[in-house]
């Protein structure tokens, strides 16, 4: 019974905070900002307050797969938040530039983040095999192994952690500042912010919380 909630646990808490998120956005996308620059124009605003003229914003196809790009400096905006003037789309937009910033400025948790893409991507594809195949021939090192593997993949996801809420509290401090949102939507901005936050959240819970079950696997192979 307390496997059962357990996978319950991790198969719901990521898709309770992804619904979560897709309403909040939505909700935001239709309410106009005062300023009525489109995010582009906010993105190129911000970018360029902050002297990162070298800086690109494109359009990306799909929806809500805006990112920043550091190998080719780009912040790319997913179409809705390219062309529309939000809320929600000068947010997101404000949050990717958020991440340049952080790329300028040489942010430690951003390198730490980058330095950790190869041993975390490792881990993400090798941990379950590693620990598979020690519960199939029953070897605790192998599971080891793979506890010590995912180790890195869950180490990444805690350190996106600070890297996502610093680059959202530089969006909102920057859209202030610069008069691309009012005082009186501050509050709104930083909803959308925060349930964008939330999914990151969530992702680390998850992966901490399957990192934990499988040392209490090896734990309890060992106490055998």
């Amino acid at each position: 019974m307390t496997m059962l909630i357990y996978f319950l646990l991790i198969i719901a808490i990521p898709i309770l905070i992804q619904l979560y998120l897709r309403r909040t956005y939505a909700e935001h996308l239709r309410i106009a900002a005062r300023s009525g620059l489109t995010g582009r124009e906010v993105a190129r605003r911000l970018l360029d307050a902050n002297g990162l003229y070298d800086v690109r914003v494109e359009e990306v196809r799909g929806k809500l797969t805006d990112h920043y790009d550091p190998t080719t400096k780009t912040v790319r905006l997913s179409s809705d938040n390219y062309y529309g003037s939000s809320i929600a789309s000068v947010s997101v937009a404000a949050h990717e530039v958020g991440h340049a910033i952080q790329d300028a400025e040489g942010y430690a948790f951003l390198r730490f983040r980058h330095a950790l893409v190869p041993l975390a991507t490792f881990g993400s594809n090798a941990s379950f095999f590693f620990i598979l195949l020690g519960i199939v021939l029953y070897s605790a090192n192998l599971i080891l192994l793979g506890i010590i593997t995912m180790a890195f993949a869950v180490l990444f996801q805690i350190v996106t952690l600070p890297v996502e809420f610093n680059a959202s509290s530089r969006a909102l401090n920057q859209m202030v500042s610069l008069n691309v949102i009012g005082m009186n939507e501050e509050h709104a901005a930083r909803k959308v912010l925060n349930a964008a936050a939330l999914t990151y959240v969530a992702a680390t819970v998850v992966a901490v919380l399957e990192l934990v079950r499988f040392i209490m696997v090896y734990a309890g192979m060992n106490n055998e």
